[in-house]
């Protein structure tokens, strides 16, 4: 059977092969009409990716949500009438088929740690070059977490900031998951100094210099930690600790 289905693709007319793929349907969501406009622009060119709807606020996006269903939702945090962060609130109660992006030209580091909460699949700062955007479609379309690496460590940072009390500062950290999740899978100190070196961005062989430990060693560590918190690589591991509430400081 997939020796024959794959016949018969290989047989189709590039044409018939573009018309039989589904195209991403993407709703836009930003007070600035010249944004709008933009970015329809650019996305049109891309031949499976459609714009069914726009919207110039929160409760625009919501109405545009439930018209179309799109797949992704191109949504800004700062907006009239209902911010993004309401309307991504909003959307967890009446649609959980759309995948949302944050497209912002906010750095309010707690505004993405709120987005992640709420259930965002990824957030792209308007800065970003064009062809990123929509890369991160494409991927958070097919079920992926889109951050960038300065986004996930400024996210990450964010969240692991711990107070004098020896408390995370977010107050995130306090939960009763996270608590379960801590008693089940407890970090050692210096598993807890490795997440936050490679939240700050470290690598492997420069997290071992800094540490004074062979980079075998190192990847020893991450190998546990990702074993005790069930993730797989370093974004996992950023987004777990920010949807599960883990205090994952960087403390010794």
């Amino acid at each position: 059977m997939t020796e024959l289905s794959h016949t018969i693709e290989t047989e189709l007319p590039p044409m018939m092969e573009e018309t039989a793929k589904r195209k991403i349907r993407i709703v836009l969501a930003d007070d600035h009409p010249i944004v709008r406009d933009g970015l329809k622009k650019m996305l049109s060119l891309e031949s499976d990716l459609e714009v069914v709807g726009e919207a110039s606020d929160g409760r625009e996006a919501l109405e545009q949500i439930q018209m179309h269903e799109p797949d992704i939702l191109l949504l800004d945090l700062r907006m009239p009438n209902l911010d993004g962060l309401s309307a991504l609130q909003t959307l967890q109660h009446i649609n959980r088929k759309t995948k949302v992006i944050i497209l912002t030209a906010s750095e309010d580091k707690n505004e993405f740690v709120q987005a992640m909460k709420l259930g965002c699949s990824g957030i792209v700062l308007k800065q970003t070059a064009p062809e990123l955007i929509v890369k991160s479609i494409r991927k958070v379309n097919d079920g992926e977490i889109w951050l960038d690496s300065h986004t996930t460590a400024a996210v990450m940072r964010q969240f692991a900031t711990v107070g004098p009390d020896g408390h995370s500062t977010s107050g995130s950290s306090s939960g009763s998951n996270g608590t379960k999740m801590r008693e089940r899978s407890p970090l050692s100190a210096r598993e807890r100094e490795i997440v936050g070196l490679v939240a700050q961005g470290y690598k492997n062989k420069e997290m071992a210099e800094k540490m004074f430990i062979s980079e075998q060693t190192v990847k020893n560590h991450l190998h546990n930690i990702f074993d005790k918190l069930g993730v797989s690589d370093r974004l996992e591991l950023a987004l777990y600790a920010i949807h599960k509430g883990l205090h994952l400081g960087g403390e010794k």
